[in-house]
């Protein structure tokens, strides 16, 4: 029951799609899958749910349309509590602990734990007490460790093969949090100047986050606390290739390309001696604009795309090629999940 951040404190290079695709794939793959929606955006939600089933969710009624004042639809049965932002409530209100979740099936096999908007309101909250914490505050550490309990409690009750959790990009307290609540932590780059000065801030900060939660916080920790191990190893890294334009050679997106294992040896892996060629990197997947709008239109991932989605012609033959390459990054991805399950963990040494 591994559980994967894919997590870039540089946005835009197509980390919710990822996370989406990956998820579905997992998914016709046999596997059980959980997703996380932590990015308080809650884009990786609206994927997998429309405006209907949103409205419901986050409770938007609509009394300017007659027709549907007061009355809210879904095609899912939502239990008690639907999102992560509802789950913390009590913690953010001052009035208890967190609240179980119950994960939105939303296809056989394939659970969401929904995002929202107003989980942006726990930032505060997660900020004051992350210090605290370091003398064994037991609110304070009940706090920080709310997102781990949440998704322990959900992956206790479903089992899953694997657990995919989307994460904002920003380096702010939620998503710190959140990677504490991950074993392994992707990261989709582009081959760009903004990416590798985020990996030159995230790798660093990863390696702060992870010592003073081990060696700090986790010796002082309260007896029988349900706190996570903060291992957050990272697993490599996936290219989301750009679309080529006339005004951008392939020379310049060639030059940025070289230079991500070197900074990613160095930032994140804290290696001073280059590694052999790109070891870290997990795959390139190719730019798919052409099939992102029928995708979105059909509310599917753009390989399960057929003829009456608007798939035809070359371009059904271009959603077999999409299926082959999301397949073989989830074989990849399992490949990489073996060797952390057999490596000793970052920090235990």
């Amino acid at each position: 029951m591994t559980s994967v951040a894919l997590f870039n404190n540089k946005g835009g290079v197509g980390k919710t799609t990822l996370v989406y695709h990956l998820a579905h794939m997992y998914q016709r793959q046999g596997k059980r899958v959980l997703a996380v929606d932590l990015d308080p955006q809650s884009n990786l939600t609206s994927s997998f749910l429309d405006e209907d089933d949103l409205s419901f969710l986050w409770d938007e009624s609509e009394p300017t349309i007659p027709d549907r004042q007061g009355t809210l639809f879904s095609r899912f049965d939502f239990g008690g509590v639907w999102t992560i932002a509802q789950a913390v409530e009590p913690i953010v209100k001052g009035t208890g602990d967190i609240r179980a979740v119950d994960p939105v099936e939303v296809a056989e096999n394939l659970w969401l734990i929904p995002g929202d908007l107003e989980l942006s309101r726990f930032e505060d909250e997660l900020s004051a007490n992350w210090t605290r914490g370091f003398g064994g505050d037991e609110k304070a550490l009940r706090t920080t460790s709310a997102f781990h309990r949440i998704i322990q409690d959900a992956r206790q009750r479903i089992d899953p093969d694997i657990t995919l959790i989307d994460i904002g990009p920003n380096l702010g307290a939620i998503n710190r949090a959140a990677l504490l609540s991950s074993d392994t932590v992707l990261m989709p780059l582009a081959a760009d100047l903004f990416s590798l000065r985020g990996l030159r801030n995230l790798g660093p900060t990863l390696r702060e986050w992870r010592e003073k939660w081990q060696n700090v916080v986790l010796p002082w920790a309260p007896a029988g606390l349900d706190l996570p191990p903060g291992h957050m190893a990272p697993l490599g890294y996936v290219i989301m290739q750009p679309g080529m334009r006339l005004d951008r050679p392939v020379q310049a997106y060639q030059r940025w390309l070289d230079r991500i294992p070197v900074v990613y040896d160095r930032f994140v892996l804290d290696n001073p001696v280059r590694s052999e060629g790109t070891e870290h990197e997990i795959a390139t997947i190719r730019n798919y604009r052409s099939l992102m709008p029928l995708a979105h239109d059909a509310r599917k991932p753009m390989f399960d795309l057929r003829a009456g989605d608007g798939a035809l012609g070359s371009t059904q033959a271009f959603v077999q090629t999409c299926y082959r390459d999301f397949r073989d990054l989830v074989e990849k991805i399992d490949a990489r999940l073996a060797q952390f399950a057999e490596a000793p963990r970052p920090g235990s040494g």
